[in-house]
């Protein structure tokens, strides 16, 4: 019998094996994105608090009604030659008729997110920048960004390509129109 020759891994290959078998320690969360391999820490109150002022005004002000995923995973189209961009947003919202977290693996495909939303922490060039580029690339219609460092808060929307082509930024204390499937202006006062 003759043993059959095995096609050696590329060095993206074997980065996403090798992300995908870290286990990371409690709290913490792995992403990979644009071929780094980054570990997160727990967020501070402050940051969680931006996400429950927004999710507060969803829930009661969105013409659709949505669901919510915290630190959902999602593997985003990759750029020839490296790995799949696996991605942890700090909140993901769908449709709640498309049933979308129901039953998903840890890592979901992003089709039929309306919107992923961010908030600066520790590497806010991250936030600003390289989740935007990778959030685009997967199709994610809308990228809502909580800059604390500029204190404030930017829409992204209209995806092609590797970055979004518009884009709507708020200082803290003043409105952002959020569009279908939202529908309502976000109130950035308690940001303050």
């Amino acid at each position: 019998m003759t043993a059959m020759a095995h096609e050696p891994l590329t060095q993206a290959e074997v980065l996403l094996e090798g992300f995908l078998a870290l286990d990371t320690p409690e709290g913490f969360r792995a992403e990979l994105i644009e071929g780094d391999i980054v570990v997160t820490p727990p967020p501070d109150g402050d940051h969680e608090n931006y996400i429950n002022l927004i999710m507060k005004q969803l829930i009661r002000r969105s013409k659709n009604d949505m669901d919510f995923s915290g630190n959902k995973g999602l593997p985003l189209k990759d750029v020839p030659g490296s790995p799949r961009n696996h991605v942890i947003p700090d909140g993901t919202l769908a449709p709640t008729r498309a049933q979308l977290f129901r039953g998903a693996a840890s890592w979901m495909p992003c089709g039929g997110v309306a919107m992923v939303l961010e908030v600066t922490s520790t590497r806010p060039k991250a936030d600003r920048e390289t989740k935007r580029r990778c959030y685009a690339h997967g199709g994610i219609p809308l990228y809502l960004l909580v800059d604390r460092d500029a204190s404030a808060v930017t829409l992204f929307s209209e995806p092609e390509g590797r970055d979004y082509l518009q884009s709507r930024t708020a200082p803290f204390g003043k409105p952002l129109p959020l569009p279908e499937p939202f529908g309502f202006d976000l109130d950035t006062a308690e940001f303050l």
